[in-house]
């Protein structure tokens, strides 16, 4: 199909062209032969009058035009896809539809096990996909490559309506035999003594490594770095090591762990997780249908004791 003359089958080329910045590698996504994916990007840059990708230095990067249409095209393509994917019905005993989402193994933990069995009873031929957070998700979202985030409210892509799911506030994890430190603590105790730190990917800070660096610094005495909530309070067992980390997913493992759980005596900003889906989906009833069984798995959640 031609659209202004341009073949519209060659948007998905463009845009795996355009991600990639590679002819191979954007082959390999639109699973056509590197010779082939060649002769696509000279039928575009004839169309656009632009070379679109060239190469400086030792890497290719994409020409001006060729950046103005990455937001367009995802659009495009991402438009195209809700409105195929979306039917007028959806039962969910019969679908056959696959899902990802993008969260945290703590949000895993206290939340999505429970709406995974839900899934399992009501749609059993429904497929999910858990991603690990990270700095690239908003644009994954904006993009369709993902269909749900559950992140903190801080971390929402702008562009995207959420859903708050819950709320939760923090405590400090310690061995159950440590006697350095009694049923509460307080700031000056706490940045003296060594810690376990949680750190996502490279660069990737959690809501409330986030709010301690940037109230105070680096004063805290970090001696391991766990890149996974659930390991946090195993890492303090048999030690004199504390950790800091949510309530309600400490309280989940107190009950299997030799740990202790200490309150902070200072103050440390709640943490509100969000549901957030691309704005697209909002018609599709096979979305609709998994976000509602999201949301009502957190009205199901304990409230939180003050």
């Amino acid at each position: 199909m031609r659209y202004h003359k341009l073949d519209l089958n060659l948007l998905t080329a463009l845009k795996a062209l355009l991600t990639e910045k590679n002819v191979t590698r954007a082959g390999e996504a639109v699973h056509v032969t590197q010779s082939a994916m060649s002769g696509i990007l000279a039928r575009l840059r004839d169309y656009f009058g632009d070379p679109l990708i060239v190469q400086v230095g030792r890497k290719m990067e994409l020409t001006s035009l060729a950046e103005s249409l990455v937001e367009p095209v995802n659009d495009v393509l991402l438009r195209i896809d809700a409105t195929i994917a979306t039917r007028p019905e959806f039962d969910p005993l019969i679908t056959r539809r696959h899902f990802s989402v993008v969260a945290s193994d703590y949000s895993i933990s206290v939340l999505l096990l429970d709406v995974l069995r839900r899934v399992h009873r009501d749609a059993p031929g429904m497929s999910l996909e858990f991603r690990n957070p990270s700095e690239s998700a908003p644009a994954e979202l904006e993009a369709g490559e993902v269909d749900f985030i559950v992140n903190p409210e801080s971390q929402n892509s702008p562009l995207q309506s959420g859903a708050i799911l819950f709320e939760d506030t923090y405590v400090i994890v310690v061995d159950a035999g440590n006697s350095e430190v009694g049923d509460s603590i307080a700031i000056e105790q706490y940045l003296a003594l060594r810690h376990v730190a949680f750190k996502s990917g490279r660069h990737g800070l959690p809501h409330f490594e986030t709010w301690m660096a940037n109230r105070y610094g680096d004063e805290r005495r970090v001696e391991v770095v766990a890149h996974s909530f659930y390991l946090l309070p195993r890492l303090v067992v048999g030690t004199a090591r504390i950790a800091t980390m949510h309530t309600r997913l400490a309280k989940q493992l107190a009950g299997s762990l030799p740990i202790r759980l200490v309150r902070p005596t200072f103050d440390i900003p709640r943490l509100v997780e969000v549901l957030q889906s691309h704005k697209y989906r909002d018609l599709d009833p096979g979305s609709m249908w998994l976000r509602d069984v999201i949301i009502e798995g957190a009205r199901a959640l304990p409230p939180l004791e003050n």
